[in-house]
């Protein structure tokens, strides 16, 4: 194993370990994947451990590209509180609670040009596709609950919950937490083209997109994201 990676899988479960034992009261109604109501145990640990070392490939956006993952826009919170980055989206993946198989992959724009791996994500599509009820809410990494239900992000993505985990992008606001404060999506629209539809989460908050699916980078090829009937895994 690459030293750099082990020095961060390393740093990450002691980070993660603490981000998790810190919070001892309930989850946010809005937010459940924002707090931890028991300590970390070993078996968390190892699954963050496995999700990185999972994605250590995908800093390299064309492996990501090749592996089935799609581009989508870059979100933002409106309220102010930070963004997720582009989604890179892999409906084969929809349902895996495998640590080492996210379902959508997160980036950012690197000052370079290119993109950077900032987190993972989870993807799990509600059952009885209604907003109003979530019984069979999921959970990972020692009891962390999924947010949701929400509605999808682009045309065709059933009704879903979702968890993300900064693994790749420090975040203030905690290891879980939806919005990264420290992500930036662009101004404007960087190119033309037919944005995804807005990103609503289970507090009702629209996340707009700041920028069409198409990214150009450095090799000139462009990566369109298309929209097609999201696949449930299990």
């Amino acid at each position: 194993m690459p030293q750099r990676p082990l020095r961060t899988a390393i740093t990450l479960v002691t980070a993660a370990t603490a981000s998790l034992a810190l919070s001892t009261g309930p989850a946010p109604t809005a937010s459940p994947a924002r707090a931890a109501d028991r300590p970390a145990d070993p078996k968390a640990m190892r699954d963050l451990v496995k999700a990185y070392l999972a994605s250590v490939k995908y800093r390299d956006e064309k492996v990501a590209l090749a592996d089935g993952y799609v581009p989508h826009q870059c979100s933002s919170d409106p309220a102010g509180h930070g963004s997720m980055g582009y989604h890179y989206f892999n409906e084969s993946r929809y349902g895996s609670l495998d640590p080492a198989k996210p379902a959508a992959l997160l980036f950012e724009d690197g000052k370079d040009g290119k993109r950077r791996l900032a987190g993972v994500e989870w993807i799990v599509l509600d059952s009885d596709q209604n907003l109003k009820t979530s019984k069979d809410r999921p959970s990972m990494f020692g009891g962390q609950k999924f947010d949701g239900p929400m509605p999808g992000h682009y045309p065709g993505m059933p009704i879903h919950y979702d968890l993300h985990v900064w693994l790749w992008k420090q975040n203030p606001n905690g290891l879980f937490d939806r919005w990264n404060p420290r992500v930036k999506c662009p101004a404007a629209p960087a190119h033309p083209g037919k944005s995804d539809t807005a990103h609503t989460g289970s507090s009702g908050t629209a996340h707009t997109g700041s920028s069409s699916t198409a990214h150009t980078g450095s090799s000139s090829t462009t990566h369109t994201g298309t929209a097609g009937k999201a696949r449930a895994v299990r």
